[in-house]
């Protein structure tokens, strides 16, 4: 194997000036020969062009030959691996330039989300390092402090698996050599069982709002419960995407609101969320007195813009309607829930009346059907039982249809089977 050539030279150098010029003198100061106190280390070497360009690197203020010689010795062999790290660049930074390239790719709830992380967690723990300092004993350190002072495994998890990500983006930019935090996300907690209603205590709640309440509200959770459909879904839905003679709506926006503040109307985060939804006599009913409702209202008598909206024609705030399902479930002393468990309740029920994963899949617009057995793979344990009497049906079937032989089992050297 050929052996790179040496490249580059280290010297010392000072800040003393020139009595006539004012200019420094650098490495050619009398003071470094006859002290060798005097001054600092400093490397310089010429880099591959770029664009034709030669370039030469030089950095100083090393106390020693050997540490401007270690330094020297990164950068050449960061040129010859075409990984280029910045000595001068602090996690801190790196991780808001990378939240800044990401903003075009996500939720603006879910960048605020990141936002808070990195400010709350990492800058806090991380962020004065420089970058390419960063080691795994460091992350793992933070994460033995942050279980120990009670944090929440969750919390880790989240903060920990986002400097992954983050510093997976300098690996692919040829900015680190490797992901210090490759191996230093904690396992992710097991989720919480999810709490959803049964057939009586949805049916007792929507009765409860219809008798006490007949608001918008009544008809936002009817439509939520009888379609699956998610809080954002619900919240952003227009009449434009309601087709009440087909018996169908299209969910084309979802609605966010950024800490509760500033909403945010956006496409639905995946291609499988974009699809039309079956309505029910339930929900026909109850899409037909919010149209009512609208069109009295509205001078014209037009259906336009949302389908839940305040007075004005502005969108519910989400915290608002969480608020409200607390309150109404709270008068019937259901249990406590989430908009989000509204979607849980209606599948569950699904799941429960028989209907097969697989459809039950496709009215919740999965992605996939994986995602539906990890959610609610838990609630088929009627379905195993079903299943496997129904495999041994079959096989008890197939050996009833074959022939007797003379002298049953042992005769043919099968081994029988015990009662």
């Amino acid at each position: 194997m050929a052996r790179r050539p040496k490249r580059g030279r280290v010297y010392r150098r000072c800040g003393c000036k020139d009595g006539t010029s004012g200019k420094q003198l650098g490495s050619w100061c009398p003071q470094l020969a006859a002290d060798s106190a005097h001054g600092r280390w400093t490397y310089a070497v010429d880099l591959a062009p770029e664009d034709g360009k030669r370039r030469t690197r030089r950095r100083g203020g090393f106390a020693s030959r050997a540490e401007a010689a270690r330094e020297m010795a990164r950068v050449l062999d960061a040129e010859y691996r075409d990984v280029y790290e910045d000595r001068t660049m602090r996690v801190g930074l790196f991780l808001y330039e990378w939240l800044e390239s990401k903003r075009p790719s996500l939720a603006p709830n879910t960048w605020a989300g990141y936002r808070a992380c990195i400010e709350r967690d990492l800058v806090p723990a991380f962020g004065g390092m420089l970058l390419v300092d960063l080691r795994p004993k460091h992350i793992d350190a933070w994460v033995s402090t942050q279980l120990a002072a009670g944090r929440g495994r969750t919390t880790i998890h989240h903060a920990v698996a986002m400097l992954r990500s983050a510093l997976n983006h300098a690996v692919r930019t040829w900015r680190l050599r490797y992901n210090p935090a490759k191996h230093s996300v904690p396992a992710k907690p097991r989720a919480t069982a999810r709490i959803c209603w049964t057939p009586d205590e949805a049916a007792a709640f929507l009765r409860h709002n219809a008798e006490h309440y007949a608001d918008r509200l009544t008809d936002l959770f009817e439509v939520m419960l009888g379609t699956g459909m998610r809080r954002g879904e619900v919240l952003g839905l227009h009449w434009s995407d309601v087709h009440l003679m087909d018996r169908q709506l299209y969910v084309r926006w979802t609605l966010t609101a950024v800490n509760n503040g500033k909403i945010h109307l956006n496409e639905p985060k995946t291609e499988a969320s974009r699809a039309w939804i079956s309505l029910s006599p339930r929900v026909m009913a109850a899409l037909y007195r919010q149209a009512d409702l609208q069109m009295a209202a509205q001078p014209e008598g037009r259906l336009e813009g949302l389908v839940f909206a305040r007075p004005d024609g502005e969108p519910l705030r989400p915290q608002w309607v969480l608020d409200q399902l607390r309150k109404r479930a709270a008068e019937l002393d259901l249990p406590k829930i989430g908009l989000h468990d509204l979607r849980h309740t209606a599948a569950s029920i699904m799941i429960a009346a028989g209907i097969p994963l697989a459809v039950v899949s496709k009215t919740l617009r999965h992605s996939n059907l994986a995602i539906t057995v990890d959610l609610y793979g838990h609630l088929l344990k009627d379905s195993a039982n079903q299943a496997v009497e129904a495999l041994a049906a079959a096989l008890d079937k197939a050996d009833a249809k074959r022939p007797a032989q003379h002298g049953g089992p042992e005769s043919s050297g099968a081994l029988p089977i015990a009662a």
